[in-house]
This record gives structure tokens, sequence and C-alpha cells, in this order.
């Protein structure tokens, strides 16, 4: 038996209802022109997934009925399954659900059984989960529901929607045990974040699900940041027999995408019968599920004229630097068209991490530019609103955008060497963005000039002979200075250029510094949001140097990559500059090692110390193991308080100090860690081998 089968990606938006509905809506169209069967759809698709407390809301409720109605209603919707992702209240109880219909009658409600409840996620917050299974009742509808289904009730719980074709697919499967009932197609409607590789995870879960025990998998997944600190990446799959026959894109401006396969279920009856093992547990199954029989046929016997069945294919991974360059630049547009401001700003050092933000502004502009031609695409209007002009899109080239979106500023002081400022200039030059180069010198003055009136007393730099409270006080000045600024070239400068509205302020701080606490709190790292908050400061530079090896125009990266990193805010003598990794006591790879124990592996101080004995075994000191170990926890507890002013970060590690939601963690410390450090020392051996 043939079948088609859609499953969609979509960039809903939370209690977006209009919204959701229209992408909702399209993705039905595409599907049914595409001559499928089935239709399936992300998680809570008709609210948005992200809606959070929202969820909690009679309104949220009441909307997604309402969506749903609208969809029962539409006639253009017949003529296939559609699967749809919302929530429902049954007895007084939220649940994450799917609602399958044809043909405007509701088929199943199916709610969620097993919720998502860590990372970034927190599901049990709002919903319960399904704790009967293959058990249904009957859910009363709401009454704009009964009047256009012609229904009073619908069938909730875990159960089998079968087909007269004897095709019987399963929401949101337990994939194993519905096998072992007979059940040929999975269907999973997710919300899925991206993480660095992560996708190559998912796919490999997908393939060996069916790879086990036969059948088709579908699976849709949400598109677009939806409000939050993630971006949902999209990227549907079917899958057949553990072999992939369609995905879509990972990273996409498109709003609908919808990816069809063409399967013959005799495949899965005969990939079936080779599992001797699975046909035995089969015969003795008589935990059976709940059959919803539908009077229609999802398949036909044999292929349609001029339709071919899907082929296997090798399915597509991004390298590491690729998922830098498309992920936060996705993320990057739709938070600039959906708060419709007039672009971007930011402060451009000279030094790597501006950089690498810069540039993720500059791959937004080359998705942008490459999405300009597709009919029938709201990139071209989206520009326009954002600009607050007309564009003639095929004049149009990613600098030329760049120059309308992107705005960046040196602000350099006595401190500043000439090389930053070139690099700087020549960077923006290379993109194409709106360049100033400015010194903020005579602010400095001004602000120590009020603070040498009120004391008598004029802070010193450490070459002054100044001691270390003076020196950090010195450099907040610059540093809080430049925040201020930003805020100012940000409001003014579209006036100055007779463009609309104002800019949103980018920052620039990677995860390792915000680990550590490396940035001075309220200064350049505050912003609007920030591309680099879920990014290492080791990943950053392999991400530039894929830049430079990728875009012939851009060789002025060599130079960044070859700069020591410093935040230049001190002066520079024959005998002393300022440089991060010194200032901070460790290199930047270290604390991508140190993040990664402490969030993935989960580790305190004592047990961080015991496994880099064994990882940095021969190349330092148990002493300096101790040493770096608890500079990195000292350092982390007393600057945690910054965490919770940090401005919303694309996520994008799993050991992300996001303290919003995903690392909830005290911000006020004893940053002695007596007993911990005690024990610490306790641990180091006697006998030491010499540091190398």
């Amino acid at each position: 038996m043939i079948i088609t089968l859609a499953s969609c990606s979509l960039n809903q938006w939370a209690l977006d209802f209009t919204g959701n509905l229209s992408r909702i809506q399209e993705s039905i169209r595409l599907a049914k022109d595409a001559g499928a069967a089935y239709r399936l759809g992300p998680e809570l698709e008709v609210p948005g997934y992200g809606c959070n407390d929202h969820f909690l809301e009679a309104d949220t409720v009441e909307h997604s009925w309402e969506v749903l109605a609208a969809l029962l209603s539409d006639p253009s919707n017949s003529g296939v399954v559609c699967d749809v992702g919302m929530p429902v209240v049954f007895r007084g109880i939220l649940y994450n659900c799917r609602v399958i219909f044809l043909d405007g009658r509701i088929l199943l409600i199916r709610p969620k059984m097993f919720l998502a409840n860590d990372g970034n996620y927190r599901e049990m917050r709002w919903f319960t989960p399904w704790a009967e299974p293959r058990k249904v009742e009957s859910l009363r509808l709401p009454e704009m529901v009964r009047a256009v289904s012609g229904q009073d009730s619908a069938p909730f719980g875990d159960a089998v929607v079968s087909f007269a074709d004897d095709a019987p697919p399963s929401p949101l499967s337990p994939h194993v045990k519905m096998s072992l009932d007979g059940v040929e197609v999975f269907t999973n409607g997710s919300a899925s974040h991206h993480e660095f590789r992560k996708l190559n995870r998912r796919v490999k879960l997908i393939c060996g699900a069916t790879e086990k025990c036969g059948g088709v998998y579908m699976y849709a997944n949400q598109k677009g940041c939806d409000g939050e600190r993630v971006y949902y990446d999209g990227c549907p799959l079917i899958v057949v027999n553990g072999e992939v026959v369609a995905q879509g894109a990972q990273f996409s401006l498109d709003e609908v995408e919808v990816i069809t396969a063409t399967v013959d279920l005799q495949d899965v009856w005969a990939y079936r019968a080779g599992l001797v093992s699975r046909a035995l547990q089969a015969s003795t199954n008589h935990d059976h599920f709940p059959l919803i029989t539908v009077d229609a046929r999802l398949g036909v016997p044999s292929l349609p004229a001029g339709r071919t069945l899907s082929k296997p294919r090798a399915p597509k991974f991004h390298t590491p630097a690729e998922e830098i360059r498309l992920g936060p630049a996705c993320w990057l547009w739709d938070y600039l068209r959906r708060t419709k401001a007039g672009g971007y700003f930011l402060p451009l050092s000279g030094g790597i991490d501006s950089c690498a933000s810069a540039l993720i502004v500059y791959s937004m502009c080359e998705l942008v530019h490459k999405n300009l031609a597709k009919p029938g695409a709201r990139v071209k209007s989206d520009l326009e609103t954002v600009v607050g002009k007309p564009i003639d899109a095929s004049s149009m080239t990613p600098a030329s955008i760049c120059n309308s979106i992107l705005h960046t500023c040196y602000m350099g002081t006595v401190n500043s060497s000439a090389e930053t400022r070139a690099r700087a200039t020549t960077l923006a030059e290379s993109i194409g963005s709106y360049h100033l180069s400015i010194s903020i010198d005579t602010g400095v003055d001004a602000l120590l000039t009020i603070f040498r009136l009120a004391t008598l007393r004029t802070p010193q730099f450490r070459v002054h002979g100044a001691y270390v409270l003076t020196v950090l006080i010195s450099r907040r000045i610059k540093a809080r200075l430049r925040m201020v600024i930003a805020y100012l070239f940000a409001q003014l400068l579209p006036w100055t250029r007779n463009n609309r509205g104002s800019l949103l302020v980018l920052g620039s701080a990677n995860i390792d510094e915000m680990l550590r606490g490396y940035l001075t709190k309220y200064d350049c790292s505050s912003a609007d949001v920030n591309p680099l908050g879920g990014i290492s400061k080791v990943d950053l530079t392999d991400f530039v140097r894929h830049m430079r090896d990728s875009v012939p125009h851009l060789s002025i990266l060599s130079d960044f990559l070859e700069a020591l990193p410093s935040a230049e805010l001190e002066p520079i003598t024959a005998s002393h500059q300022q440089t991060d990794e010194a200032d901070m006591g460790m290199t930047y790879r270290d604390l991508s090692i140190f993040g990664t124990l402490r969030k993935v592996y989960k580790m305190g101080p004592l047990s961080m110390f015991r496994r880099l004995l064994v990882d940095w075994s021969g190349l330092m000191s148990p002493t300096e193991i101790a040493a770096k170990v608890k500079r990195m926890f000292f350092f982390y507890s007393i600057n945690r308080h910054k965490s919770t002013v940090l401005p919303p970060a694309y996520h994008m590690s799993s050991y992300s100090a996001d303290d919003n939601r995903f690392d909830l963690r005290p911000f006020l410390y004893n940053a002695s860690w007596s007993w911990q450090f005690k024990k610490i020392d306790e641990n180091v051996p006697d006998s030491q081998p010499p540091a190398l």
C-alpha cells in the first residue's frame, strides 16, 4: 500500500494566534498540493510552544480551541488527516495534546505522557502527564467546536488511529510497544531547540527507533525563536526502517516548510518479517492499544502516475562552525523583525568576540539576501519594515543589507592601540556595516572630575603605582561608559540617517567569560540580546576561522585570529600589556573544560579536581591543578551575581551559565569554599611531579 506523508516545520510565535493559524493553514495547503494523506505539525503549534506561564491562563486554552474551530470549519482543509498540537483541559487538568482531525471531525485527542522537564524545558510547571496508558475516555467539546464539527465529544487518551486500509498511524509514540501491536506509522510533533551537534543525536535516535522494530517515523519540529533564548531549528524528518527518506532545512528563514515522502508499507511488512525476535514478542503481546477506527483510507494500492517512492538518503549535518554561522543568525532575524526595531548597534572593539557578533549579523544578511528572491517569502516585506522604506531586491547585496541594519562603533580611549582601531575599521568596511570610530576619553575625564571634586582623590593605573582596587575602578569607568554611549547611539543613529525607530544593542560576551564573571557589570556586556552567550571562546575562534576560509573578502579575520585577547583598559607600555588570560589566571580552553565538567558532568570543586588529576596528568602538577580549580570556583562564586543581569543570549552550549532557566543556582555564595577546598588540599598527593 502506497501512502504520502507530510511533516512540517513552522515558525510559530507564542500567543500569535492569527499568525500561527495562517502558518498552519499554509502547511495544510502545501501538504495537500503534494498529495499527502497525513499532515503532522510541531508541538503546541496552535498557541506557540514558548507561552510558558501563559499556559496557565484560561485565555490561552480558549483561543487555542477557537483556532481549532477555524481549522475544522475550513473546507479547504478536507481530504487530509491533520495532526496539530495544542493545550487541552480535561477534568480540570491541563494537558499538552495532539488533536487529530479529518474532514471537520476530531478523531482523537492524545495527551502527552512523558513531559520534557530538564535543561531548558519546564513542561511540568504547566502540564500534567497522562498517566493511564492504553485508556481512552470521552471529552465534551467546547460549544464553538461542537457547532462546526457536529460532535458533542471526542476520544481522549492513549490510543491508535486505525484507517480502513489497515495503516494505523500512532501519535507521540512509545514506538516499540506500538510496533508490537501492529502500528506502522509513528508520529512525533516536537519542539526541540538547537544545541551543538544535537541534530546528529536526534537523527541517530529516530533512525535507531525504526531500525530496531521497522516502521515509518514522522518527525515535525518548531522553528524560530518563539520569544525565547533558544532557537528551534526545524529540520523535519521522515525515516523508513532506519533510513532517512526526507529531510528539511535545519536553519532557514522560511516560515513554513513542508517535506513529503511517498512510502510503500509493504517495505515495513517485509522488514519486520525478517526480525524474528520482534515477531516472537509481537505474537505474545496481549496488551493492546485501543483503536479509533476511521472509515477512510490513507493510501492507494499502487503508485499513482508520475509519482515515485522516496529513496533513502544520507542525512545532512552542519559543522559546529556552520551551526554558529547559521543558528544565531536566524535567531537574530526573528528577534529583529518581530520587535520591528530599525537594526542592530554593536560596539566593535577590534577583538575576536565583537568580531564574531558582527560576523553573525553579516551571516544573517547573507540569509536575508538569499531569501529576497523567493516567491511568496515574507523576507522582503520584513526587511522593508526594518529599514522603513521600499527596497529594490534586485540591487541588494549582503553588504548593502548590512549597511542598512548593522551599526558598529569603535569606542577608543588613550589606552587603545592603533591595531585594534584599524582591525575594527577594516572589518566594518569588509562586511558593509555603518561604522563610526570615536574616542571616549572626554567622557572618562568628566566622570573622574566629578569623583575628584567630591573626594579630592584621583584614581591611577597600575603602571602609575596604584593598587589593584583603583585599577579595577578605573577600568570599569571606561567599560560602563561604553554601555551608556552604546544606548545613546542606538537611540539617535537612525535619526541621523533619516531612518525609522531605534536600534537593538548587541552584546558580545562569550559563555566562558560569563561563567567566570570576567566582565564588568553593566558594561558592553549589557545589551538587548547577545548572540554569543552560549558559545565558548574556543568555538568562536573556530567560527571566525571558518568565515575567513569561506568568505574570500574577509582576509582581515587573520589579524583577529592572531591578536592576543585584550580589553585594552590599561595603558600599554614596554613592560606591560593587559591580556585577558593573564588577568583571569587561566586560559579560555581551561574555562571551556571547567564549564563542561561543572554543568554537563555536574561536578563540584573536589570531583572536578579529581577528574583533572587524571585528564591533566603530566601537563601540570597536582598543586597547580588544585590552584586552578580553586581559582575557578572562587571567581565563579564572587561573580555569579552578574548572571542575573545578563542580556538574553542564544542558547547553544550544554554548559550554558544562563541564570534565567538553564543554570538554576544561587548568586550569593560563601566564596571561601572552606570545606571543599580543604578536601582538595587533603587529596593533593605528597609526591608531586615537576610542573611542565
